[in-house]
């Protein structure tokens, strides 16, 4: 696990759909004027260059938002998260050289009330998240099991609060832990938001995970959805990341209206031809 280096992903279409998700459960949670906490299981290093070797190597931004940085067609929530990006490139007229990670996001939308919690156990990535969050208020960056932090800061003084739990699932007990922490989550923090990023592969374990994170999500008191974007086809092998799903659990009001309009519109334009598809299931209260 500890060789998993997010540099290499960054900007792909996986990241498009993650931090659409994400940015507008943010914005949700910042329209009340009480303050919440967001907690960020397996953080990175909050930002990445898009010109580094690790990026270029795949030059998997191709697939995500280069195909939307230059658009002027984007739906609102689309464009939201372009913008975005681009803030954290300088702003209006910038050229995309660099792409935040989840931390980036929440610092860009939280307010200076709100508190970010960020757990990351690769060294270099945690050193250079903690410089980049340094100033900022109500913020705690520990080189640690992201997994395992959630039985200490559940349920968050506020009680309002975002768990988002995104491993890179390199390793079999991701999956597993991943079940364990959505279960933690609920049991501990019920009305809590967690989000769960999930990758399309042709395993069994994550063919399985959407099925148990729903019967664990059974319980939630606004219940939860589940948004999957397919863009490609496995390799000859049937090997490959051939798109990804994210669950939310207690998914904020709207947030359903709006996936329903960005999902096709995304799969038209992050899609292989053919090869494009995807699902909104939904299991709300």
């Amino acid at each position: 696990m500890l060789a998993y280096r997010h540099a290499f992903h960054a900007g792909n279409h996986a990241d498009v759909l993650k931090h659409i998700v994400l940015a507008q459960v943010l914005l949700h949670m910042t329209a009340k004027d009480k303050p919440f906490t967001m907690i960020d299981t397996h953080a990175g290093a909050g930002g990445y260059s898009l010109e580094s070797r690790y990026a270029q190597r795949n030059a998997e931004a191709s697939t995500g938002i280069e195909r939307l940085w230059a658009r002027d067609d984007l739906p609102p929530a689309v464009a939201h998260y372009v913008d975005l990006v681009r803030d954290f490139n300088g702003g209006a007229g910038s050229v995309l050289e660099q792409y935040p990670g989840s931390p980036a996001i929440a610092n860009m939308l939280l307010r200076p009330g709100d508190t970010l919690q960020c757990h990351e156990l690769h060294a270099t990535d945690e050193r250079i998240l903690r410089a980049y969050l340094a100033d900022r208020p109500l913020t705690k960056v520990a080189m640690d099991d992201g997994f395992a932090a959630l039985a200490n800061e559940l349920p968050p003084p506020s009680r309002r609060g975002v768990v988002l739990i995104d491993p890179p699932y390199e390793i079999k007990t991701d999956y597993g832990r991943t079940l364990g922490a959505v279960r933690e989550a609920i049991s501990r923090f019920a009305t809590g938001v967690v989000l769960v990023w999930l990758p399309h592969i042709a395993t069994v374990d994550a063919r399985e995970l959407p099925r148990r994170l729903g019967t664990a999500a059974a319980t939630a008191p606004r219940g939860w959805l589940r948004a999957g974007l397919t863009v490609t086809r496995t390799d000859a092998r049937g090997f490959g990341l051939t798109g990804s799903s994210m669950v939310v659990v207690n998914p904020p009001h709207g947030l359903a209206d709006t996936l329903q309009a960005v999902l096709p519109w995304l799969a038209g334009v992050l899609g292989e031809p053919g090869a494009a598809s995807h699902r909104l299931d939904l299991h709300l209260r």
